[in-house]
């Protein structure tokens, strides 16, 4: 698993001395799958960190546009997730080898835990994270994975696992943008060496009409949607806006060529409102009463190919 990273302004180093790409393109089964938007992204933008899940259910099709895109698959920083319904020390490693498998890969460049919630059906959620981190250390020891973290977990849920892991998560991924912006989880995070990285950083573009993002996109002679990922990268938060369209793909990689001033930072580290994308209080749902991956997954260009 050769470390191809290089250039240290459009990477993280994770404390275990792994880079991670600090832009990534972002994937789901909201809004569909654009074949064609992943292939241009690793081909033509340069990205080289695609984040997915099991349960978008679209890990094949990645597979497929690593493969088309022409970029070696060891150039990929390729990071998916373990859905609760697969925690557990048997299940956990089925999940990883089955998304191994989809992805093309014998290794994940990261493997995340998808929510802190587990079936309600579980009488310890606690031994049952923990036991799930365990299976995540297990592999990292193996090199099946060079990096292992968890999404979506505030800091009562980091410290169910930190209270007796060996390895300390590597990533905590977070939704983020100036309308949720975490402080204290931050914070936290820094403070334990915990990388937090952020999704959904335009806020499903309902930040790109704010008069404040405008503002600054207007003086920079930027867009607000790379105005709003220039903030979040250049606060050393690493994140993967999505798209399928292959325009915003070109524009959201076009933020390494100007930086905002400490005024332009502090200004949306402190813009007022308070908007959650993600609700987490939908996810029990879910989980208690599973549909299948990708049940929502709407599959947009993707080439006739067995």
């Amino acid at each position: 698993m050769a470390d191809v990273y290089t250039s240290p302004e459009k990477h993280v180093v994770l404390y275990n001395n792994v880079k991670m790409p600090i832009l990534g393109l972002g994937t789901s089964h909201n809004g569909g799958y654009s074949h064609e938007a992943v292939v241009y992204a690793l081909k033509t933008c340069g990205y080289r960190h695609i984040d997915t899940a099991k349960r978008y259910g679209c890990e094949t099709y990645i597979a497929r546009a690593v493969e088309e895109s022409g970029v070696p698959r060891e150039e990929v920083f390729l990071a998916t997730k373990c859905w609760p319904t697969d925690y557990g020390t048997t299940t956990t490693r089925e999940a990883f080898n089955g998304s191994c498998q989809r992805l093309g890969s014998e290794y994940l460049d990261m493997y995340l835990l998808h929510w802190p919630d587990v079936p309600s059906s579980v009488k310890d959620k606690k031994q049952l994270l923990r036991d799930t981190w365990r299976t995540l250390e297990v592999l990292l020891d193996e090199e099946r994975v060079r990096v292992i973290g968890v999404s979506n977990f505030l800091e009562r849920h980091l410290e169910m696992i930190m209270e007796e892991c060996s390895v300390i998560p590597h990533v905590n991924q977070c939704e983020f943008h100036p309308y949720n912006n975490p402080k204290e989880l931050r914070e936290y995070c820094a403070e334990r060496s915990i990388q937090f990285e952020g999704y959904s950083p335009l806020a499903k573009g309902l930040a790109l009409k704010e008069p404040t993002v405008e503002a600054i996109a207007k003086l920079h002679r930027k867009t607000a949607s790379q105005i709003l990922i220039r903030w979040s990268l250049q606060g050393k938060v690493p994140a993967i806006p999505k798209s399928t369209n292959v325009e915003r793909v070109m524009e959201n990689s076009k933020v390494y060529d100007f930086v905002l001033s400490e005024e332009d930072m502090a200004t949306l580290d402190n813009m007022r409102g308070k908007l959650t994308i993600m609700d987490p209080s939908g996810i029990q749902a879910k989980i208690d009463n599973p549909l299948p991956d990708g049940y929502k997954l709407n599959i947009i260009k993707v080439q006739a190919q067995p």
